[in-house]
């Protein structure tokens, strides 16, 4: 496992604690804890909330009430009654017998983010669960101690396989990783000045049911995959500026006579970035009519914020509710079996963006190929101030196109393939938690992608040489001229776009100051 990489802005308040109450987990606060090692503390309703589901769990084991899980087996072995000797050991052993999952371990963050997940999921009631347990699993997210959880295992019928792992370090098993050591799950804990705890009736099953991992991942890549969005808008306004493009097409009155979803939102934004210019001005587009890449960026752009509104919507039931099943109520019938820890909504929202970030990276590549073709762009070839004699930025469109091919790779749906049953009993499952881990390393690509744009854009500006460059432009411009100086003779690119991906576009700053001028905050 690697440690937190710089994070992303997230709308927490540096300092401020992370406060769990089951029901108002965000991603921003998510990526605090799980990118800034932001403290986490539960609220003070939640152990009554606790003390209160587990009465009713020792109630249910002393009247011998059969309980999926709790009294009984687990998966095909449900019918099988387990003798009241036994339902500690089983916590145990439910957690030893899962903990199947394969490959390199999850990175730090993402392992936080899962741990954070689990415990709001118990937060809010439902899970019958210790109150020792989750107040452990808080402990050990503030002394950074991080279970070792390998990458693979997760069907999204629960995410089993994976979350076991961290379900062994809570009893002293299992591996875990502090200050930067792998250790095993007993010595880490010791070592934080922690004790694992005792497992008693139902506990095992909690600590590996719910479907944390692809909550907390999920989280986030949605707040990355929104950054890269805006990120996708700024680069896109620095090519309207250096394709000199006809921004009519941005016009309300033209969006409204069709208003497909997000479209208005992403014209607006792109206006906020170009304002200050001169580009919105009547007459200074050079063309009437500019390719569909540049003419329909909003549309393509507003696909991926109605994508993003609904994971958004997806998620947060998986972040803020009880995924346990059976779940805990008051009242007769007190332990239900429940279908809570199915995720088909989420693994569906994840697919979607998914594809909406691949329809967005395809036209990225496209305008970047309009640039280097004099006959469109109006500008010197290839971007090269010799013109067809140099090569210019000619080969780095190779390198686009090969950035666009591994997204619409990672974007083919997998919450469609075929399910896979236990006994016939567990006959359907969603894939959840991988199409939130492909989604992290599309969003890399898509990043260093809009970096190609970015920096064929940047040259484009210097060349077009416009009177008055829009804010947003502006800005982006100046980031890159910082890192990177213009094309003159050819040179090796590939180390340029590296850098504007790395330190522009993966920058906080310039992240936050892009998105301020979008929203029209700034």
């Amino acid at each position: 496992m690697t440690g937190a990489p710089p994070a992303p802005p997230s709308g927490h308040a540096v300092g401020d604690p992370v406060v769990l109450d089951g029901h108002s987990l965000t991603c921003a606060e998510v990526v605090a804890v799980a990118h800034r090692g932001a403290r986490v503390v539960l609220a003070d309703e939640v152990a009554p909330r606790l003390a209160r589901d587990r009465a009713v769990v020792d109630d249910v084991v002393d009247r011998q009430v059969p309980a999926y899980g709790l009294t009984t087996g687990l998966g095909s072995r449900s019918s099988y009654a387990l003798p009241r000797s036994e339902l500690d050991e089983f916590s145990v052993r439910t957690l030893r017998g899962r903990a199947d999952a394969v490959g390199d371990p999850l990175p730090v963050p993402v392992v936080r983010a899962t741990v954070l997940a689990r415990i709001n999921g118990i937060a809010g009631g439902g899970s019958g669960v210790r109150p020792e347990i989750p107040a452990l699993l808080v402990a050990m997210l503030n002394a950074r101690v991080h279970p070792v959880i390998p990458g693979i295992g997760s069907i999204g019928a629960s995410d089993l396989c994976q979350t076991a792992h961290a379900g062994l370090v809570v009893i002293g098993e299992g591996r875990a990783e502090f200050l930067g050591e792998e250790l095993d799950g007993g010595t880490a804990l010791r070592r934080a000045g922690l004790a694992p705890v005792r497992l008693g009736p139902k506990d095992g099953h909690v600590l590996c049911s719910a479907s944390p991992l692809a909550a907390g991942q999920g989280a986030l890549v949605l707040h990355e995959a929104a950054v890269v969005l805006t990120l996708a808008q700024a680069v896109t306004a620095l090519t309207f500026e250096g394709f000199r493009a006809n921004t009519g097409p941005l016009d309300a009155r033209v969006l409204r006579l069709r208003p497909a979803p997000g479209q208005a939102r992403a014209a607006d934004g792109l206006l906020a970035l170009l304002s200050g210019g001169d580009l919105t001005a009547p007459g200074h587009a050079r063309r009437v009519q500019d390719p569909v890449s540049l003419r329909c960026a909003a549309q393509v752009h507003g696909a991926l914020y109605a994508a993003l509104d609904f994971a958004d919507a997806a998620l947060d039931p998986e972040l803020n509710g009880c995924g346990d099943n059976p779940v805990v109520l008051t009242g007769p019938d007190a332990i239900v079996s429940s279908g809570n820890f199915h995720t088909p909504a989420l693994a569906l929202a994840l697919d979607t963006l998914a594809l909406a970030l691949a329809q967005t990276a395809a036209i990225s590549a496209e305008r970047m190929r309009r640039l280097l073709n004099p006959a469109v762009s109006g500008l010197p070839a290839n971007l090269s101030p010799y013109g067809p004699e140099r090569s210019g930025f000619a080969p780095l469109a190779k390198t686009a196109q090969a950035l666009v091919a591994e997204v619409r790779a990672l974007s083919a749906p997998v919450c469609t393939d075929p399910r896979h049953g236990a006994d016939a009993v567990e006959d359907d499952s969603t894939n959840a938690a991988l199409g939130a881990r492909r989604l992290a390393t599309t969003l890399v690509r898509m990043r260093q992608l809009l970096a190609v744009e970015a920096v064929a854009a940047a040259q484009a500006v210097d060349l077009a040489a416009p009177a008055a460059l829009g804010r947003g432009p502006a800005l982006l411009h100046r980031a890159i001229r910082e890192v990177v100086p213009p094309l003159d003779d050819d040179r090796p690119c590939g180390v340029d776009v590296d850098r504007v991906s790395r330190d522009v576009l993966g920058s906080d700053v310039v992240r936050s100051a892009l998105r301020a001028l979008a929203e029209g905050t700034a």
